[in-house]
């Protein structure tokens, strides 16, 4: 579908150069002299590249659309990933670079988002927070839980983070999937 380039926003996924750009930032801009145009930050969706570029107001660009399935994560196989459609059962085979840095927090039976294009799986997408236990800290300073300094912590998984005072080995935490960051206590 054309759409115009003042209509473009983030997280829209476009297809430009034969090859898929997910928006990451845009910019409206209307210099002193000449015409208004559209700065936009896009990233390759399938190779990871990024790119700058300004787009005329008078310019169209492809917008394309995107199926979100939900689907179960089964097992891992060397560098591939299996996945159950939760709706038809049926089983799909995708390789581990489609999850990217999150690969650390997948688990067994995890939702996750398939984005497909033309029938053709081109991402996943993991919860936005998973909750994990900590497995090592280090021991609350007396004194120290007051105040705002973070220390740092292993997750079940592996992945070290960086934890309040008052957080220690044992306590389950919601972690960010994106990021990596401790964002509180499990309730």
């Amino acid at each position: 579908m054309k759409i115009s380039t003042n209509d473009i926003r983030v997280g829209n996924v476009l297809e430009h150069n034969s090859k898929l750009w997910i928006v990451t930032k845009t910019t409206h801009v209307q210099p002193g002299t000449g015409g208004a145009f559209m700065q936009v930050e896009r990233k390759e969706i399938r190779g990871g590249s990024k790119l700058n570029e300004r787009f005329r107001a008078a310019e169209t660009v492809e917008k394309v659309f995107l199926d979100e399935i939900q689907f179960q994560f089964l097992y891992r196989e060397g560098d591939d990933l299996h996945f159950m459609n939760q709706e038809t059962f049926e089983q799909i085979q995708l390789p581990v670079e489609l999850v990217g840095d999150g690969i650390v927090f997948l688990s067994d039976g995890m939702l996750a988002k398939v984005c497909l294009y033309e029938h053709e799986p081109i991402s996943v997408s993991l919860p936005q927070t998973v909750v994990l236990e900590i497995v090592e800290a280090e021991p609350v300073v007396k004194g120290q839980t007051a105040t705002s300094s973070y220390k740092p912590a292993i997750l079940e998984n592996g992945v070290k983070v960086m934890v309040p005072q008052h957080v220690e080995a044992g306590t389950k935490v919601v972690v960010d999937t994106s990021t990596a960051e401790y964002i509180e206590r499990a309730k």
